[in-house]
This record gives C-alpha cells, sequence and structure tokens, in this order.
C-alpha cells in the first residue's frame, strides 16, 4: 500500500513547525517525510494515532530499550553525542529493519502519553482562578486521558516563573518546573489557595508506575535531547509511587466520572481536567464528549478545564487571537453553568509542555 501523501506533508510540517530547534527530531521527520519504506510504518497504527510523535517515541522506546545499534550515538537519552549527518537516514532505515517488530507492537497498540508535568505550571494557576472563581476552596480533579496520573501531583510540584517561585517547598528529590510567565497579568496569590481533597485519573491506556515496560514508554515520550524533561518525569514518578493517587483504565471515561460524582461529599466543587487528549479524537467523538460534558456541567456542578489545541474546545468560547509564531500554543479555557445556562472563559496560552504561559484577564 503506498503511504498517503498526508502522512508526509504531517512529518515535513512536524520537523518544520514543532521541532526546529530539536536537531535530532527535524532530521528524522524530514528523513521520514521523503521515505516510503519509513512512511509505510505509519499504517501499522490506529488512524486517531497516525501522529510523527508516536513513531518518534516508538523509535526512542527501542533506544531506551538497549537496542545495540549505531542510531543510539545519535541519541542524548544514552548518552549519545552524535549530530545529524549523512549517516543518519542509512542508520535509521537498517535501526527499522532489526527493531521492527518492537516498533510495530508500538504502533499498533500504544497511544502518545506524553504525560508531561510542565503543564502543571499552567494547572497550578488554573486551580487557584477555579477556587476563586467558585468560591470553594476545596477541589476534587478528575483527570481525563491522565496516563500515569503524573499531573494529579500538582499540589506536589514547584514553579518557577521567573520573577518568583509558587507552589510546594522546595527540597530534593521535588521536580521544579521553570515556565515564562508572559503579560501583565499578576501571578495569582498563594493565599487564595486550593486544596485536592478528592483526585482521580482516568485512560483508556492507564500506565502503572510498577510496570517497568510501560514507565520506559513514558520517558520515551520525552524527547531524547530534553534532559530536564526526563529528570523531572523520574522525580514525578517516584513521588506518584508514593502518593498512589488513583488511576483507573477505563474504556469510557465519562462512565467512569459520572460514578466518581455520585461518590463525592458535599461542598466540594468538582473539575474535568484534559490536555492533548481531544486533539486525538474524531469530530463525530468530539462532538459527542463536548455535549455529553455540557450536560454534566449543567445538571451536575461539574467546571471543566480544557487545555487543548484551539479547535477542541466546546462552541461557544469567545477565543482570543492566536500567539504570533508560536506552533502548537494550548489554550486553556473553562465551562461551568449559571442559571442552567453555559457560560465559557479563556484563562490563558501555554507553550504545550508549560515553557510559557499568557495569562489572559478576565
Amino acid at each position: 500500500m503506498k503511504p498517503s501523501p498526508s502522512l508526509a506533508a504531517q512529518f515535513r510540517h512536524f520537523a518544520t513547525h514543532e521541532c526546529p530547534h530539536d536537531p535530532l527530531y527535524q532530521a528524522i521527520c524530514s528523513s521520514v517525510a521523503e521515505s516510503p519504506a519509513l512512511l509505510a510504518l505509519m499504517e501499522h497504527a490506529p488512524p486517531t494515532q497516525q501522529k510523527p510523535v508516536l513513531l518518534l517515541a516508538s523509535l526512542h522506546e527501542r533506544i531506551l530499550s538497549g537496542a545495540d545499534h549505531a542510531l543510539a550515538a545519535y541519541y542524548p537519552s544514552v548518552g549519545g553525542t552524535r549530530a545529524p549527518d549523512p549517516d543518519l537516514l542509512p542508520a535509521l532505515l537498517d535501526f527499522v529493519d532489526q527493531e521492527r517488530a518492537g516498533l510495530l507492537e508500538s504502533l499498533r497498540r500504544r497511544n502518545t502519553q506524553t504525560n508531561e508535568i510542565g503543564r502543571c505550571a499552567a494547572l497550578w494557576p488554573a486551580l487557584q482562578a477555579i477556587a476563586a472563581q467558585s468560591g470553594r476552596q476545596d477541589l476534587a480533579l478528575f483527570d481525563f486521558g491522565c496516563s500515569a496520573g503524573l499531573n494529579l501531583g500538582v499540589d506536589q510540584y514547584r514553579y518557577d516563573y521567573g520573577s518568583c517561585q509558587r507552589g510546594a517547598a522546595a527540597e530534593p528529590g521535588r521536580p521544579l518546573i521553570h515556565c515564562e510567565w508572559r503579560g501583565d497579568a499578576p501571578l495569582p496569590r498563594e493565599a487564595a489557595g486550593f486544596r485536592l481533597v478528592e483526585r482521580m485519573g482516568m485512560d483508556p491506556s492507564a500506565i502503572a508506575l510498577g510496570d517497568e515496560d510501560a514507565v520506559r514508554w513514558l520517558r520515551a515520550c520525552v524527547w531524547p535531547s530534553e534532559r530536564e524533561r526526563a529528570l523531572r518525569l523520574d522525580q514525578a514518578i517516584e513521588l506518584a509511587r508514593v502518593a498512589a493517587h488513583r488511576v483507573q483504565q477505563a474504556a469510557s471515561g465519562l462512565d467512569l466520572l459520572r460514578e466518581w460524582l455520585d461518590q463525592l461529599p458535599p461542598g466540594v466543587q468538582p473539575v474535568l481536567f484534559n490536555s492533548w487528549v481531544l486533539y486525538y479524537f474524531s469530530a463525530e467523538d468530539l462532538q459527542r464528549h463536548v455535549e455529553a460534558v455540557a450536560a454534566l456541567v449543567r445538571g451536575r456542578g461539574l467546571i471543566w478545564l480544557n487545555a487543548e489545541l484551539p479547535g477542541s474546545h466546546a462552541p461557544g468560547l469567545a477565543r482570543p487571537a492566536p500567539l504570533a509564531d508560536e506552533a502548537s500554543a494550548t489554550l486553556w479555557s473553562l465551562q461551568w453553568a449559571e442559571a442552567g445556562e453555559l457560560q465559557h472563559r479563556a484563562l490563558a496560552w501555554s507553550h504545550p509542555h508549560g515553557r510559557w504561559l499568557q495569562w489572559l484577564a478576565p
């Protein structure tokens, strides 16, 4: 079967717009775009997962597994220091032949599950804003599409916004997340505060932190050049193993959400959170999901915190103009109900991994 031209276009776009500052991934994506043999690998992935990041993570997972191959010399995550050069493509093709079985297994059954705790640099002030808006400090957080549930530890991390630090106390082993705070909006006051009294994560392919193969997949979803992100991930994994937040695998996340809402104590503000999950929904599934969540917002007092590309947000949101020169900027928004009527508010723009955050005026 001849690979779809749209797949090649995806890889070219990713090389140009998504990873211009990562020479290895830029070179790999450019090579894949011009190679029918490499593009054909993507035909083994489910249609909604046929994204460059899935192939990149699948390759990285085989490298992290200890595969003995010259390609490893290009990967900083295993000590490689070689810059992309004309030998990269032949090495990549040979590596794919050698590791084909493992690659196809990942492409067929894995999802891109970047459990990126850098996004907590936006989640933390968003929960502050929800507490202030709702008048309730006690929040219950449901992370829809949570991977390993590491974002449920948002109150266990420390945040460096440049001019100040916020969050949990600094101490060895605690992730410190650096985030550039953009714009004139002030940081939320810590005194306003929130308390997570209940938290739960759901994922159709939930990652158990005791499963070393699954944890290696999480590490593989971190780009090999980003060693600070990799350290943060390992620290968050260790904290999560101790905290043992509830993470459940479920085919229907909204059914699980309904059951969870039934069990919450009175006086707690429930919050549904998702980040870079709806991006993988088909148009039909997205429409059904938006309508089902709206019913819960109206009927159950749920607040929906949505962090996605702008096209994945609920209708009715007055979206601010996209930021210039920022590929894949994430729009953070709230949906809630007043007197049975849906209300919407755009909270912020952020880098997809939380490297910067521009808070928006109410």
